[in-house]
């Protein structure tokens, strides 16, 4: 015998209307739209309620994420499944180089070398970084953000 279902996701008109309008938006990610189709796949008011494991199959996910998905709308509803909630440890949070300062980085860089300098090094982009930007940022930092453009200090 199955156990019983431990949360019913039963949407409303409105609820089912704003789900698939943040399907359709162009800016909304893969996860986002995942969540939004898991549960109106397994929502009992309107139309053919698949199985979690149907969903799973349909929309190429495990079970876990079905279940974190149905766990997520039933404690927090629709904007629990909107929002991504980052990590506080991951590299996106961590990050101090952001690309206004990669910009500035470049800007810097392009600019003619200082006095008494043939070009500019990796030390002497870290310095003036010093005194431009409010955060300091090691010269790997910059070597990496100036590689990904293909830039060439010499």
């Amino acid at each position: 015998m199955a156990r019983p279902k431990k949360y019913n996701i039963s949407l409303t008109d409105d609820e089912l209307k704003e789900l698939k309008s943040v399907m359709r938006k162009k800016q909304t990610t893969k996860t986002v739209r995942n969540r939004c189709q898991i549960i109106i796949d397994l929502d009992e008011a309107h139309g053919k309620v698949l199985t979690h494991a149907q969903s799973a199959k349909t929309n190429c996910v495990c079970m876990a994420t079905i279940m974190n998905t149905v766990k997520l709308y039933s404690e927090k509803g629709i904007q629990g499944i909107r929002t991504m909630n980052r990590n506080v440890n991951s590299d996106n949070a961590r990050r101090k180089f952001d690309g206004r300062a990669e910009a500035r980085i470049i800007e810097i860089a392009c600019s003619p070398a200082p006095e008494g300098h043939s070009r500019w090094t990796l030390r002497l982009l870290e310095e003036q970084a010093k005194i431009v930007l409010d955060v300091p940022v090691s010269k790997d930092t910059i070597g990496r953000a100036l590689k990904k453009i293909n830039f060439d200090l010499t």
